[in-house]
C-alpha cells in the first residue's frame, strides 16, 4: 500500500513532499492524547507533522490533507477531550484505543492517574464519542511472582465491572518480555519479578476471560498474537479495524472508497491490499501512518517496548516544543 503524496510548504518556507495517509495513527509510540494534546493539534491545524525514523533519523513529512480517520492510544485521553469539538468541526472520523489496565499495587504503570480517575475518562469519553468507538485494551497481562492468573483475570472483571456499558469490545495481550531487552532492564530496575506466559496459562487465561465473558457480553480480541484461541470466543484481532470503521463511518464516502472501492462496490477488496505489512505477521490492522516518537512517554510503564530509560525520556522531553513541526525537534 503507497499513500498518496501531496506538495507541502514547512514552517520554515520549503516545499516538499509529503505522505497523505488517510488513516493516521497516534501513537502506538507514544501517548499523544495524554502529553501531547496542544502540539498534535498545533499540527492538525498547520496541516502537517514531520516523523523521525527510529532506526536511522530520517525525517519525512506526513500531510493531513486526505485523513479521515485518526486511531488514537492512550492511557489517559483526558487532555484531548477539550479538543474533540474541533476534531469534528474539521470532519475527521476518530476512534480511541483506551488502554485500563490495574497494576496499581504492583505499581507497574507509575504515572497513571487512579484508577478511578481513569475509570471517569473512560465513562465521559464513551458518552461523547459513543461505546463502539472506545476500545477497551488490558493490554499487556503480565504475570508475576505475585500475581497469578487467576488474580490477574480478577483484575480484568473488576475492570469490566467499572466500565460495564461503556465500551463493546476488549483487546488483550500476553506480555512478550523475553523477545524485548529494554522490557527485561526496565522490569530488572523496578525489581518486577516477572513470569513469561506459557501457552498452557493462556489458555487458562482464555478460559477464565471467556467464563466472566458470560456477563460482560463483550467481543474480546487479541493484539498481534500467534496464539489460536478462538475455541475460547476470542479472535484475533485488528486494533486499527476497517471493518469497524465501515460499520461506525459508512456515510464518509472518501473513507468508503479507501476501504472498500466504490461506495457502491458490495465487498471489501483482497486484504493484502489493506493490511498493515510494517507491522508484524500475526497483527491484523489495516494499513495507518503513525506519526509518534519512542522514548517519548511520561507514563514509564515497567513493561513498556517504546521507552529505553527513563533517562532517554527526560532526555527527549526537555527538547519538547508544542510548537514544533515533530514531538522532539
Amino acid at each position: 500500500m503507497t499513500w498518496n503524496t501531496v506538495e507541502i510548504q514547512t514552517d520554515g518556507g520549503r516545499t516538499v513532499w509529503a505522505k497523505a495517509p488517510v488513516i493516521l495513527s497516534a501513537s502506538r509510540a507514544t501517548d499523544i492524547p495524554a502529553f501531547f494534546p496542544r502540539w498534535f493539534m498545533n499540527r492538525l491545524r498547520r496541516g502537517y507533522v514531520r516523523w523521525v525514523n527510529p532506526f536511522n533519523q530520517a525525517s519525512s513529512y506526513v500531510s493531513f490533507a486526505e485523513t479521515r480517520v485518526i486511531v488514537f492510544w492512550s492511557k489517559n485521553p483526558r487532555p484531548l477531550l477539550p479538543y474533540l469539538d474541533e476534531l469534528d468541526e474539521r470532519g475527521l472520523n476518530t476512534v480511541f484505543q483506551f488502554t485500563l489496565n490495574d497494576y496499581e499495587a504492583e505499581g507497574l504503570e507509575p504515572n497513571v492517574p487512579s484508577l478511578a480517575e481513569r475509570v471517569e475518562t473512560f465513562q465521559a469519553l464513551s458518552e461523547r464519542v459513543g461505546r463502539k468507538r472506545v476500545i477497551w485494551r488490558f493490554d499487556p497481562l503480565l504475570l508475576t511472582d505475585a500475581l497469578t492468573v487467576e488474580r490477574l483475570a480478577e483484575r480484568v472483571a473488576k475492570v469490566a465491572s467499572m466500565i460495564r456499558g461503556y465500551t463493546e469490545r476488549l483487546v488483550i495481550s500476553f506480555a512478550d518480555i523475553r523477545c524485548y531487552a529494554k522490557v527485561r532492564n526496565n522490569l530488572s530496575r523496578g525489581q518486577i519479578k516477572w513470569r513469561e506466559f506459557t501457552p498452557a496459562l493462556m489458555s487458562d487465561m482464555a478460559e477464565r476471560l471467556q467464563a466472566l465473558n458470560r456477563e460482560w457480553g463483550l467481543t474480546i480480541a487479541t493484539c498481534a498474537e500467534d496464539a489460536d484461541l478462538e475455541a475460547y470466543g476470542i479472535e484475533h484481532g485488528r486494533c486499527i479495524d476497517d471493518r469497524l470503521m465501515i460499520e461506525v463511518f459508512g456515510r464518509d464516502q472518501k473513507l468508503m472508497r479507501f476501504l472498500r472501492g466504490e461506495p457502491e462496490s458490495g465487498s471489501l477488496p483482497p486484504r493484502p491490499r489493506l493490511k498493515d505489512k510494517g507491522q508484524r505477521q500475526a497483527c491484523g490492522c489495516v494499513v495507518s501512518k503513525d506519526i509518534g516518537m519512542y522514548n517519548t512517554c511520561r507514563h514509564l510503564c515497567a513493561y513498556c517496548y517504546a521507552n529505553t530509560s527513563c533517562q532517554a525520556v527526560a532526555r527527549n522531553l526537555r527538547k519538547h516544543d508544542p510548537e514544533a513541526d515533530a514531538v522532539v525537534p
